[in-house]
């Protein structure tokens, strides 16, 4: 999503990350799983994508959650090139680790180690980043060390989770931020307080006419990190999508979890997706903000938190993922 921070995380320049990945290590905690880290890639035809697998130590199949990063420049660690190092997907999946679950993050077409796949944002759409999820899905399925599939996404990752679910064969997912509102919606809103009224009539204009499809080169500089020209094609694919109408067609178990003091996605929309899906299991987390972290709403400490990895994730957070991970059957 667009953030409600002084659009410090608006669509995307694209930009190369220097990942550095490590090719094999292993970490071992006293009462935890030896766990071994490998880099992992993915052909999918039409560009080579890239990640980090987390595998415990085991002598039989082991679960495996498939991380979904979210909008704009953010890599498989959940960092961005415009916003800051916070390591949120990251952490989260050095916790699943410890308690024997498996995990893939990656960094999507255009973005990090993955950007040579699509390096021009024209050629970018939601429809791709669901492809690649589903791509990524198929071929977890292969390897014989691993188990049931969980798709986890965190905000825009969410709709990627939710609309890729079904076809990968997923077994579970976790909506992490994810919007429960159409995304044209959730940007007219944190536009709405931050524009003066020329500029906020010309960004209803731009919206109403990628709504319908259209594009329109005449974007202020002003609001170019939003509506450029090149990412307006993204932006059409991503504003024809309905999130709570494909959250609620779901058939597996799902898990939603938002942060109260989330700038960036609110709780009715985390209220909105488990009335489209009432059987989902609904975890509001107090005090929790858009990348994990307890912090209060005061925006210069919200902006410090997403540049601040060492800040503790909030331990509710992966409590109620690791409760619900351990409540789905067996396959």
């Amino acid at each position: 999503m667009l953030s409600a921070l002084p659009l410090i995380r608006g669509f995307w320049p694209l930009r190369a990350i220097i990942l550095s990945l490590t090719l094999l290590s292993s970490i071992a905690h006293a009462g935890t799983p030896v766990v071994l880290q490998r880099p992992i890639s993915l052909d999918t035809g039409s560009g080579e994508l890239f990640g980090t697998l987390l595998l415990p130590k085991s002598a039989k199949p082991v679960p495996v959650v498939l991380i979904i990063a979210g909008s704009g420049p953010t890599d498989r660690d959940g960092n961005n090139s415009d916003g800051g190092r916070n390591d949120s997907m990251k952490r989260l999946a050095l916790i699943l680790a410890k308690h024997n679950i498996a995990s893939v993050r990656y960094d999507k077409r255009g973005v990090a180690a993955s950007r040579p796949a699509t390096p021009d944002e024209r050629d970018l759409s939601i429809e791709k980043y669901v492809d690649d999820a589903v791509a990524w899905a198929a071929k977890l399925k292969t390897d014989s060390r691993l188990g049931p599939l969980i798709l986890m996404g965190h905000s825009e990752g969410a709709l990627v989770a939710t609309l890729a679910a079904e076809r990968a064969g997923a077994v579970a997912l976790i909506s992490v931020a994810g919007t429960g509102r159409p995304v044209d919606q959730v940007v007219r809103e944190q536009l709405q307080d931050r524009l003066p009224p020329p500029l906020l009539e010309r960004s209803e204009q731009l919206i109403e006419e990628i709504k319908a499809g259209k594009t329109d080169n005449d974007v202020p500089e002003p609001l170019q990190v939003v509506f450029r020209p090149s990412v307006q094609p993204y932006l059409i694919s991503l504003f024809r999508q309905n999130p709570t109408a494909a959250f609620g067609q779901l058939k597996i178990p799902t898990l939603i979890i938002q942060g109260r003091n989330d700038m960036q996605v609110g709780v009715g929309d985390a209220e909105l997706l488990h009335k489209a899906k009432p059987d989902s299991q609904l975890a509001i987390i107090d005090g929790m903000n858009h990348v994990l972290r307890i912090v209060p709403m005061d925006i210069k400490r919200q902006l410090a938190s997403y540049k601040d990895p060492q800040l503790p994730l909030a331990s509710e957070v992966t409590d109620r993922i690791l409760k619900f991970l351990d409540s789905i059957p067996a396959a």
